[in-house]
């Protein structure tokens, strides 16, 4: 219960209350003047019925304050409502343009690439039939002689190196033999001619 039903209750009570209280002398009747007629009736009643109509009146007036503005609220949210469908359906549609723009350049791109790639694959195959076909330039086969010329060169002073030194290993042995040994010679023996000649032998 919000804080104005509780007042509004409030009074009420405090209202029917006073008029119980008072209600003898609110029933007591007596002359009133209607300006163009005189009437003969209790105040307090008449005075209780004009409370209870301005209240009433009262009541209708926020009753219909507060439909306007819950129909008000209904009809914003309605419209909120459809402008977030709206935007939602734009945003989804721009998404959508989005997605097939994308793939409309991932679809290029990969033509794109695919045509490199095919270009270059065939320069590359005419740059490999180009060198099969190139003869060899002069200047690289005067170099090739070269080399091959310096290598056998280098390759039979190496041989005769080997030759060298396996000649050397050969008589080296020969030389650091000992040399024979000589028995010394006996001493000669004189013999004794008969005749008195001494004979060596």
């Amino acid at each position: 219960m919000s804080l104005r039903a509780l007042l509004l209750l409030l009074v009420g009570i405090a209202v029917v209350a006073f008029v119980g209280v008072n209600w003898q002398a609110m029933n007591t009747p007596t002359d009133l003047s209607l300006i163009v007629a005189q009437i003969h009736a209790p105040l307090g009643l008449i005075m209780l019925g004009l409370l209870v109509g301005v209240s009433a009146v009262f009541v209708a007036i926020i009753a219909y304050m507060q439909g306007t503005v819950l129909a008000e609220t209904r009809r914003h949210a309605k419209e909120l409502a459809a402008q977030r469908d709206l935007a939602d359906k734009a945003e989804a549609s721009r998404f959508t343009d989005l997605r097939a723009y994308l793939d409309q350049e991932m679809a290029r791109m990969n033509e794109t690439l695919n045509n490199v790639s095919r270009e270059t694959l065939s320069r590359v195959d005419r740059a490999e039939m180009g060198l099969r076909e190139r003869p060899v330039d002069a200047d690289i086969a005067r170099l090739v002689e070269a080399v091959e010329g310096l290598n056998r060169d280098l390759h039979s002073r190496i041989d005769r190196l080997e030759m060298g030194l396996g000649d050397r290993l050969t008589h080296q042995p020969l030389a650091l033999q000992a040399p024979p040994v000589v028995a010394p010679a006996a001493p000669a023996v004189e013999e004794v001619d008969p005749v008195g000649n001494a004979v060596p032998r």
